[in-house]
Order: structure tokens, then sequence, then C-alpha cells
């Protein structure tokens, strides 16, 4: 049943007022950022409130306006959607305290304008989730693309000026391609909505149209980083380690994959992506970027880097589990949506407590700095064994779907590349908390206490992700994030 709600206007409506708070109260920090937690709060009730109406088997619908004939300006927001909207405003609490002990630290310059911008960015990824069709997800993907520029380019030092023009360049140019997927879509199946199982209409087109159709659909979400239009993600560490973390497990990259999973899922639908072969494609998309990625983690010395390659592949993972195009693969794919966002954001913001501690932004500088910084780098050790599928994290469970839906799909070759990533996963992020916790610290500069760990307002943040992240695995309900994962699932019909 479809129930009328003005919840996900007011859901988006939060960050938007919170921005000209933030605006009128810039001169008095610590009232500017009280706004921004307020409307973090706010939002994140919000979303939560709809989650027994979504649960109930109902869809909750908000319509502006009707842009075309079939195609209506608006929100229709499903399980998966609910899913991504509470990963995202649920975590922009702890990155708006995070923010203010990293700001503050640090001394950073122009805070008014960074804590209104990513009240910006969260309007736009959270009105990505609520998007009911193509042309609604467009409007806000491209707000989430212009509002997250200015935090790139933030430091406003020559290298980060660089990324903001590469970020930009990367990203406006697959709005081109996204728009491009948007009038084509219209053109072939006469509406953008998204429709369980996919759109009927789609699959009157030509085998032709219809696969050009979906590469230029993947073009159109460069934001999901699968190679090789990826390089746009590692040059975005110039940004405030808060804004690595924005782009890495709340907002941008997600958005990128979301996108990939809506079209597949709910444009496509199983049954046509199988005929057509395109689940082929994508998990050769996927498995490449996954293991390539991995090799390129390796090779950094630069932690944030190094964090930066590991997203590349682990988001990858998400597009994989969809391209097996079975339940359990698809389960595996949308459950790696919230966890891998609870888990990067943790290792993210660890990386942000080092800096702001010690200083310290490479690996081989890092010797012995678990002595010193225990609660740091033990939230980083379990962000660090969820992503490369170890328990208790949750990475283990979404992995563990993955792996299940690579058998459904009767392919050892994939269950292998799955096996050999995570085998990397390992590799590069083991000798981190080797170095940190067991290496001997070079010189007496932590045996003298001179550094210590970060300030409350960052350390509460990370220790409660990487809490989440063990939850998770322990009981995967909580937030009813399985409920709502297998509802999706149950909802796809077809082949799924």
């Amino acid at each position: 049943m479809i129930v009328e709600s003005i919840s996900p206007l007011l859901a988006i409506l939060c960050p938007v007022i919170g921005s000209i708070f933030v605006a009128l109260f810039g001169k008095w920090p610590n009232i500017r950022e009280c706004w921004t937690m307020l409307a973090a709060i706010l939002q994140c009730l919000i979303v939560f409130s709809m989650v027994p109406t979504i649960l109930g088997g109902d869809i909750i619908k908000y319509t502006f306006f009707t842009a075309f004939p079939n195609v209506d300006f608006g929100f229709s927001i499903d399980a998966f959607g609910l899913i991504f909207a509470i990963t995202a405003s649920f975590l922009w609490i702890l990155v708006s305290s995070y923010s203010i002990g990293y700001m503050r630290g640090l001394n950073e310059h122009a805070q008014t304008r960074y804590y209104f911008f990513f009240c910006w960015a969260i309007f736009g990824a959270v009105g990505v989730a609520f998007a009911g069709n193509l042309l609604t997800m467009f409007v806000f993907y491209e707000i989430l693309t212009v509002s997250t520029y200015p935090l790139v380019a933030h430091d406003q030092t020559p290298e980060a000026l660089f990324a903001g023009r590469k970020y930009v360049a990367y990203l406006l140019t697959s709005g081109c391609f996204f728009l491009a997927a948007v009038i084509l879509t219209y053109h072939f199946a006469g509406t953008t909505d998204f429709t369980n199982g996919g759109i009927p209409n789609l699959a009157e087109a030509s085998r032709g149209a219809l696969m050009a159709l979906f590469a230029i659909s993947l073009l159109g979400f460069m934001k999901a980083a699968w190679m090789p239009f990826h390089s746009w993600l590692p040059t975005a560490m110039a940004a405030p380690t808060p804004v690595s973390a924005l782009l890495h497990a709340v907002a941008v990259v997600k958005a990128g994959v979301f996108g990939i999973v809506r079209v597949v899922c709910y444009i496509y639908g199983i049954d046509l992506m199988s005929d057509l072969g395109l689940g082929v494609v994508l998990a050769s998309i996927a498995a490449f970027t996954m293991i390539v990625a991995s090799l390129m983690a390796i090779a950094q010395d630069n932690l944030k880097k190094r964090l930066a390659y590991s997203t590349i592949s682990q988001l990858s993972y998400i597009l994989f589990g969809v391209a097996l195009l079975n339940p359990m693969g698809v389960e595996g794919a949308m459950l790696h949506v919230p966890f891998h966002a609870f888990m990067k954001i943790t290792l993210f913001m660890c990386a942000g407590a080092i800096i702001v501690a010690s200083g310290k932004t490479n690996i081989s500088e890092m010797k012995g700095l678990g002595r010193v910084m225990p609660v740091t780098m033990a939230a980083f050790a379990i962000g660090a064994l969820g992503m490369s599928g170890i328990p208790p994290v949750c990475g283990f469970i979404s992995k563990w779907y993955l792996a299940l839906g690579t058998l459904e799909a009767h392919s050892l070759i994939l269950l292998a590349v799955l096996m050999i990533s995570s085998l990397l996963d390992i590799v590069y992020f083991f000798p981190i908390i080797y170095t940190a916790f067991f290496d001997t610290p070079e010189g007496e500069e932590f045996g003298n206490s001179r550094i210590k760990e970060a300030s409350i307002f960052m350390l509460v943040p990370l220790t409660l992700t990487a809490i989440f992240s063990i939850i998770f695995c322990l009981f995967p309900n909580t937030f009813h994030i399985m409920d709502l994962v297998k509802l999706a699932v149950a909802g796809l019909g077809g082949g799924v």
C-alpha cells in the first residue's frame, strides 16, 4: 500500500534549515555546532520514524510536482532506500561530533563554510535515498556533487584545489551520462520510476539499445569509483579527514553504488539483466576492481590513500553481490552498504585522530603508536578485521552472504575472486596493526607521552562506530537492518 506522508520532506528540510542557522551563527562556534548537531539528530529521528511503516509492507510517498507524463518529481521510500537513509542520517550525528574535535584540533579555517556545505551534502545523500525515480535521483545526485566540492577543496592549498577540480571534472562528466540515462530510460520505457523487478516496458527495447543504456548508466555512476574511473577518489584525500569519511562511508561513493543497485534491480530487473548477460559484465568489472584496487592499496604508505584504495575495492563488493543476480548475492550487497559504512568511517576517523594527536600521516611513521593511542588503534583494528571479513565484525556477515551468492550462482571462479580479495584485505590492513602495536618506536617520541589520544569529541564517535561494527555481526537486525534487507530482496521477484 502507498502511504502519503510529509515525513520525507521534513527529513530533508532538517539539514537545509540547519545550514541556514549555521550561516547565521557562524561567529559563535558553539551555537553554530549545536545547530549542526540538532539538525542531525532531528533528521535521524524522522528517518527512524518511517521504519514501522516500511516494515509493514507499505511505501511512503511524497510528490512535489509532475515533471513529465508518468514521471513525478518526488520521493518513494522503500526498504532499500530506507537502509541508505538510516545509514547516512545516523552517521551524520557521529561525524558532526567528530568534526568539532577535528576542525578545532587543527585550528582549521572557514569552519562555518565547512559545516554549511556538510549540511547540504547530507541533504543530497538522503534525497538520493528517498528518490522515487531516476529523475529525482539525478537532481539530488548533482546537488551532492556540487555541495561536496567546497569540502574536498577546503584547505585551499594547491593540492586541495587540484583535487577539487579533478573531483568536479569526473563527477560532472558522470552527471552528463546520468542525465542521458534518464532521458533514454524515459524514451524506451515511458517512465523512470523504480519498480520492483524492473520497469516492464523497458524489455521491449532492442538488445543493443538496452546494453548501450546499461553502459551509459554505469558511466553515470562514477561516484561508485569502479575502475578505470576511480582516480578522483585517492586524489580527494587532500580533503580534511571528516570529509574523507563523508566521501567514503556516508554519502558520495555510497550514492554511486546505491544508484547502480537501483538500476540493476529496479530499472532493468533481475530477469532482464540475466537475459542480456549483463550480470557477467558487471561481475567482471567488480572483480577486476576488487583485486586491482587491493593490490594498489598494498603499495601505499600514506594511511588515507591506503584507505582510499580499500574503499574502491570494498565498494565493488556491493556491485559484485548484485551482479550475481540471486537472493544471497543481493542480500550480501545490500547488507554491505550499511556495514561497510560503519567499518570504513571507523577507519577514517581513526586516521583523523592520529593526524590531530600525532601529526603522523604515513604508516611507516606509526611504530608503537598503539601504546600511546590504544583506544584509537583498537578501534582501527576492529574496522580492519571487519573489512577483511573476520568475525566478530559485521564485514563477516555481508561477505558470508556474498560467498553463498557465488555458490548459488555455481561459480567457483567468483568465489575464488572473493577469497583472494579478502586475503589481500588482510595483507594491506594487518601490517598497520602490527606496526602500531608491536613495532619498537624510533627515538623517544612515544615514550615521553608527548602524544596522547585525541579529544573526546573525536574519541567517542570512533569508539561508537567500532562497537556498532561488532554489534551488527552479533545482532545483524540492529536498527531492523536485516528485516529491511530481506523485505527489499523479497520484493524484487523474478530471478530473486
